[in-house]
């Protein structure tokens, strides 16, 4: 072996030392950069926690939706019902005007009667496929609820605490009063 073949084997041998040095050098530092079980399982439940949580804000916020939805819609409806009954009263003078006109004629037939009779027939209908009903007291026990009492009649009048006399007619849309009916009460 002459000096020139040590000299090569002198530099292959440097050669595959650096390299295995450098190879020593990359485990080491993939080792370091290597996630270990332990750093994997916090990760996994950091994450899970982090997916709870934006679950849980979820579904509030899709309660709250829900809540603010039926909240709406109850003050939507309640508005409806008020504009409703609004109009409604306000139709009522209407409706005692044409009753009197028609008590007014008398019974002699006429065709201006006749066009005011179908006039009341068909605004009562509208009434009636709104749901508004009569309440006719004529009779009943006074009920302060339905009623206002504006007269007291004697005992030959009927029972005592009954309605002898409508003076004026009351209505109600489903359980609520829209006007109550002015009546003439026996004293008792």
């Amino acid at each position: 072996m002459n000096s020139e073949d040590k000299e090569t084997l002198r530099q292959e041998a440097g050669k595959q030392e650096n390299a295995g040095q450098e190879a020593a050098a990359e485990n080491a530092q993939e080792a370091e950069q290597a996630p270990t079980v332990e750093s994997l399982t916090a990760e996994l439940e950091k994450a899970r926690a982090q997916c709870d949580e934006y679950l849980d804000l979820a579904q509030r916020k899709q309660a709250e939706f829900a809540n603010y939805r039926r909240r709406t819609e109850g003050i939507r409806q309640e508005a409806y019902d008020d504009g409703r009954r609004d109009a409604i009263e306000k139709l009522l003078p209407v409706v005692d005007n044409l009753e009197r006109a028609l008590s007014a004629a008398g019974e002699e037939e006429s065709a201006l009667r006749d066009g005011v009779d179908m006039v009341l027939r068909q605004t009562r209908d509208a009434l009636s496929k709104m749901g508004v009903e009569e309440i006719d007291p004529l009779g009943q026990p006074f009920d302060a609820e339905l009623h206002n009492a504006v007269m007291q009649g004697t005992a030959e009048e009927g029972e005592p605490g009954t309605v002898c006399m409508v003076l004026q007619k009351g209505y109600k849309l489903g359980s609520r009063v829209i006007r109550h009916a002015m009546v003439k009460v026996v004293a008792g």
